[in-house]
């Protein structure tokens, strides 16, 4: 059991995490506290949760997107854009009852689906590579979130937008329920049923897949357009949270820690297997070493340097390449050696 235990995905980024959390009881002895304050559950624990939770679902999506050999770099610029279509299709809603909240966030999530399903077309049909066709996406979000408002942080008065991403339900914060929302269709879909086994073996060889009868465009469009649907969640979350719309900066490097969270939970970048609760572990890891660098007093621009440095590591690491040349991990053994181990002898 041990052995299977050393053996897990899971174990060192558990380990990481915890050890993260543990560092912060060196600057603050009350950082496990976790008390009920005007309803609801206070604390730093709590606060990872719910400032965590726009990463844990974008996540998510890139997870599925990179288990199929993919990379959506424009997971940040579509998050500016749900903040910018959400804010927008409720501004001047005040006082206008519910039905304007339910208006925006059905519109914000079918158009971010529909981005993603752009990407998906590029990549599955057009035959871009993932890298680029996202990359296209990731310029120009960010263009049409600053169109959409004008170039200006639009303010949103409407009040039950906040609860989105500010609001309690039984003492914890919503975006927790809504994450684990997410979290439980994306693992029914690929765990319970043959999906799951379809995004691998399209990761794995898509020609392979093809000749199998798998229809691999349609996987690789899916996967696109659920990464849209979930970077639109997160959106409407931040937006909602702070009560405003900034196409410049909402969303800004979110890619570069959803790619980073998706790694370290054990997903390889050259597609195949994919491990979501890996993944989840892994956006929990980020937030806490962003809430640990901000806590200890470390300037801001190092942790976008820390978390740079963790993803070359992770991508060295997980090259085949680099681990031969440096590790001599992955040579071939000489052929004595080979015929040895086969029980051969040689003439």
């Amino acid at each position: 059991m041990i052995q299977s235990i050393m053996k897990s995905r899971l174990l060192w980024p558990i380990v990481i995490l915890i050890l993260i959390l543990l560092i912060n009881l060196f600057f603050d002895s009350n950082f496990f506290s976790v008390e009920v304050r005007n309803g609801h559950l206070t604390g730093s624990l709590i606060d990872i949760l719910n400032r965590g939770a726009p990463l844990i679902l974008i996540s998510i999506g890139m997870t599925l997107v990179i288990a199929t050999k993919g990379i959506d770099l424009s997971v940040g610029s579509v998050i500016a854009m749900a903040g910018a279509i959400g804010s927008m299709s409720i501004a001047g809603s005040e006082g206008a009852g519910l039905a304007p909240i339910f208006i925006a966030i059905g519109l914000t999530l079918l158009i971010c689906t529909l981005v993603g399903g752009w990407n998906g077309l590029l990549v599955s049909r057009i035959g871009v590579q993932p890298i680029v066709a996202t990359l296209i996406l990731m310029v120009a979000g960010r263009g049409i979130a600053q169109l959409i408002t004008g170039g200006q942080i639009t303010t949103v008065y409407y009040e039950p937008y906040s609860f989105i991403g500010g609001g309690y339900l039984f003492t914890l914060p919503f975006s927790v329920f809504i994450v684990a929302a997410v979290l439980i269709l994306a693992v029914v879909l690929t765990r319970k049923t043959a999906l799951g086994l379809f995004i691998e073996s399209v990761g794995s060889n898509p020609n392979a897949s093809r000749l199998a009868g798998i229809n691999s465009k349609n996987i690789m469009l899916m996967v696109y357009m659920f990464s849209g649907f979930c970077a639109g969640v997160g959106g409407l979350i931040l937006s909602s949270n702070v009560m405003s719309a900034d196409g410049n900066n909402a969303g800004l490097w979110f890619e570069l820690d959803a790619i980073l969270a998706v790694v370290i939970g054990g997903t390889s970048l050259m597609g195949g297997r994919f491990y979501l609760i890996g993944t989840v572990i892994g956006a929990l890891i980020i937030q806490s070493l962003t809430t640990t660098i901000y806590s200890i007093g470390v300037p801001a621009e190092t942790n976008l340097v820390v978390k740079a440095v963790v993803v070359l590591i992770v991508c060295l690491l997980q090259s085949p390449e680099f681990r031969k040349r440096v590790f001599g991990i992955g040579k071939v053994k000489r052929k004595g050696e080979q015929k040895a181990r086969e029980g051969v002898t040689l003439p």
